[in-house]
């Protein structure tokens, strides 16, 4: 089984975000958001209109815990949702599949990042790298184990590290 990492380079997740803006404001705002919220896909594809419109700090209840996760959103990342779902209903999904409407399905995420990761030569990514970019570069910036591995859910530091790809 492939091993899934984070991104470690901030270069990188920004030659990623250029391909995938490319391709679909969806699909870069769905990484964007992702790397910055620390959700897990699930609970991302689960967002809809109504969680994000007009609002600085976004709260999901977790599908997995039950637990409440709040997250903030910059103003450069919530004037480019404001703009993405200025025609949208509240009840629509944020992230939808253009056939049905409804969220699109995990495997395609996974296709959209292994394929605009492919572009910039970046291998090991999945659905999964979202959630270990955010918890790498969080990890980077405050050296804050104990609070990751709450806001994670996880029993112990180093299942935590482990899981953000740091080996100490």
């Amino acid at each position: 089984m492939q091993v899934v990492q984070p991104i470690r380079e901030q270069e990188k997740i920004e030659e990623l975000q250029a391909v995938l803006k490319e391709q679909s404001i969806r699909d870069w705002l769905l990484f964007t958001i992702g790397i910055n919220s620390g959700l897990h896909l699930s609970d991302l594809l689960s967002l809809k209109v109504k969680d994000v419109r007009d609002r600085t700090t976004v709260s999901v209840r977790e599908e997995k815990t039950g637990k409440l996760k709040t997250f903030q959103l910059s103003a450069q990342l919530k004037d480019f949702i404001e703009d993405y779902i200025k025609y949208m209903d509240e009840g629509n999904y944020l992230f939808p599949s253009q056939r049905t409407g409804n969220p699109i399905k995990r495997i395609r995420v996974y296709r959209i990042l292994s394929e605009a990761a492919k572009q910039v030569g970046l291998s090991d990514i999945g659905t999964h790298t979202l959630r270990k970019t955010y918890g790498y570069h969080y990890y980077l910036k405050t050296k804050n184990v104990s609070v990751l591995r709450d806001l994670f859910n996880q029993s112990a530091p180093s299942v935590t590290l482990r899981y953000i790809g740091v080996t100490l």
